[in-house]
């Protein structure tokens, strides 16, 4: 075979390859799904971008020209939010709550999960059934309650005791989310650690939480967005001042200056409250995505 036949028999193949098509109501969705997620992203970057902007305004900056670039950088009004709002006690009261609560939800909830999936024992489906029935129970109907059993357990008005309220309303929704990953979770991994000698402790802290990363992950950052950003609960059952968390803290500054409110200072800890929010999703996202990776690789 000559050169030229060996590069015509190279070319004849790339020549009749032809492009595929796209069906017109494949290109209609894709259109419609692409201004649908740029209209989502718009609503929701915008405000974040302008409540960036205005923490670094003055109040008069903030009501005369509230779109407006800021003159300079007036980084006092982080300083203000932070010492004379209070938000660094409030904060530190909401990491102390937050912190407990989802550690306590993540243990437990895991745990009864796991025991739920793995076990048969009489009763098994009603108990599950009822932690599913737990997430359609409304907040509110439970304050008066939880009010009277917090008093007399001396834990109303306590951290401890928020950060259990917290936990035990988080708790159905982990257990639901958690139940059907540990049933998917291949049996023969268990009988391995037993046949290795390790018992039912070490089998589920060394092999079955390890294997459950991708899901503990997820479940971590939508339970500590859903704490972080609790009101009912801390209102009804947190009247002490000094233990107020962020969203009391938050609309306790915001309520009682009236007319005359710092709006930099205000815009400034609204901002302070966001951050641990993103950090806390950015390190579990890289955590969700390395478990992904290696569960993959095996």
């Amino acid at each position: 075979m000559t050169t030229s036949q060996v590069a015509r028999a190279a070319v004849l193949p790339r020549a009749g390859r032809t492009r595929r098509s796209v069906p017109t109501g494949e290109r209609v969705v894709g259109g419609v799904s692409q201004a649908v997620l740029i209209v989502c992203a718009v609503v929701v970057v915008l405000p974040f971008l302008w409540t960036i902007m205005s923490s670094f305004k003055t109040t008069n900056q903030v009501l005369n020209s509230p779109f407006s670039l800021p003159d300079r950088l007036h980084l006092e009004n982080y300083a203000n939010a932070w010492t004379q709002a209070g938000i660094g006690q409030f904060f530190a009261n909401t990491l102390v709550v937050v912190g407990g609560a989802l550690v306590l939800t993540m243990v437990m909830g895991s745990m009864c999960a796991y025991f739920l999936a793995r076990f048969r024992f009489f009763g098994n489906r009603a108990v599950y059934l009822l932690m599913v029935a737990g997430l359609t129970f409304p907040i509110f109907l439970a304050i008066v309650p939880l009010f009277f059993i917090l008093k007399g357990l001396g834990l109303l008005g306590t951290l401890p005791g928020l950060a259990i309220t917290y936990s035990a309303f988080a708790l159905p929704f982990t257990v639901f989310f958690m139940v059907p990953f540990f049933r998917a979770l291949p049996a023969s991994v268990t009988e391995a650690a037993s046949l290795d000698g390790a018992g039912e402790w070490r089998t589920f802290f060394q092999v079955m939480v390890p294997m459950a990363r991708p899901a503990i992950a997820t479940l971590s950052i939508l339970n500590f967005v859903g704490l972080w950003n609790q009101f009912l609960l801390p209102v009804a059952l947190n009247p002490d001042q000094r233990k107020y968390v962020l969203t009391q803290g938050m609309a306790a500054f915001a309520g009682t200056a009236g007319y005359s409110i710092d709006f930099g200072a205000l815009f400034a800890a609204v901002v302070m409250t966001i951050v641990p929010v993103l950090i806390v999703y950015l390190v579990f996202q890289r955590a969700l995505s390395g478990s992904v990776v290696i569960g993959a690789d095996k």
